[in-house]
């Protein structure tokens, strides 16, 4: 079963909602060869022992231009990434640590901001595997989902019936399976991004992480 990332708080999503000012972001670790980290943003401290698959909370800020250091967990030399980054009024979006080190760098990935509810789930499909190929995916009975996904990108929503799905990634022009994802289980009106992450042929290995989005 591949990892499975709670929802928002309730709570949180109505606060987003009612308040347009606000933004909020989340912290999402993917380096596969980088350490746990700590995350400061404007020189304070907002993520702390974010290790490799694991998103942080979700956290509100004030839209506005942000400069953000990533040193290893526990340490504040070894700098390990130090970057700007811009956050628009009134989004929800994850910010990925993507890359090998010493080449990472922080990927912004925009989630809805509102909730849908038309009876369907929408699922889409983000490439964050730094060697490995574009890929397509498929569903078990040979039907094409996603086509020619490379490198950092990030698929449209694909909105399907409800229930329980297998994936299978296949590098583009080719049958081979380089991973399955079981079980897949989507609910009505709600969004769901797969993740894939690692590394093709090497430590740690590509898997994928289905984590839902924020909902009504």
């Amino acid at each position: 079963m591949i990892p499975y990332y709670p929802y928002m708080p309730m709570n949180l999503q109505r606060a987003c909602r009612r308040t347009t000012p606000n933004s909020y972001i989340r912290l999402f670790h993917a380096s596969p060869n980088a350490p746990a980290v700590d995350i400061y943003a404007n020189g304070d401290l907002i993520v702390q022992n974010l290790s490799y698959k694991n998103f942080s909370k979700y956290l509100p800020v004030a839209p506005g231009n942000y400069n953000i250091q990533i040193y290893p967990a526990g340490n504040t030399t070894n700098e390990v990434l130090n970057t700007d980054l811009y956050i628009p009024q009134g989004t929800i979006f994850n910010a990925a640590v993507v890359g090998e080190l010493p080449n990472i760098s922080l990927y912004p990935i925009p989630e809805p901001y509102t909730g849908q509810n038309f009876g369907r789930p929408c699922i889409r499909f983000i490439h964050l595997s730094p060697n490995a190929p574009a890929v397509d995916i498929v569903l078990s009975n040979g039907s094409k989902v996603f086509n020619n996904v490379g490198y950092k990108d990030i698929t449209d929503y694909v909105c399907i019936p409800s229930g329980t799905y297998t994936f299978q990634v296949q590098p583009t022009g080719s049958d081979d399976v380089v991973l399955t994802i079981p079980d897949v289980r989507l609910k009505p009106n709600n969004y769901y991004t797969v993740y894939a992450v690692g590394l093709v042929g090497e430590t740690p290995e590509l898997e994928a992480i289905l984590a839902p989005e924020p909902r009504q």
